[in-house]
């Protein structure tokens, strides 16, 4: 069983890669902070309310849980939003995942 995602992060026309544990007991947005990326605010504590932590998957979303209500409802409230946007703090770094690809927004 693979031990790791391999996460690509695409960022103002710049990826980075990472190889991190699926079990670490984190969600992307608390990833995204522990690596530095101060555009992923989560104001909200990952509580799907403030969408301050908005991304893209470019890939992998197969993989991912359906968007719950309220992700959809915080979604709606954007003012630009895409067929594969999602709130990173909504997506749970676990052994489904294998390979993601996000753009940070």
């Amino acid at each position: 069983m693979q031990k790791n995602i391999h996460i690509t992060v695409v960022n103002k026309g710049t990826e980075k890669e990472f190889d991190v544990p699926n079990d670490v007991g984190l969600n992307l947005m608390e990833f995204l902070k522990a690596a530095d990326h101060p555009e992923i605010e989560g104001m909200c504590g990952g509580m799907a309310l403030c969408a301050t932590c908005h991304i893209k998957v470019l890939d992998g979303s197969s993989a991912l849980d359906e968007l719950s209500d309220d992700e959809m409802a915080t979604l709606e409230t954007l003012p630009q939003v895409f067929d594969n946007s999602r709130l990173s703090c909504q997506i749970k770094l676990t052994e489904k995942i294998k390979n993601l690809k996000i753009e940070i927004l």
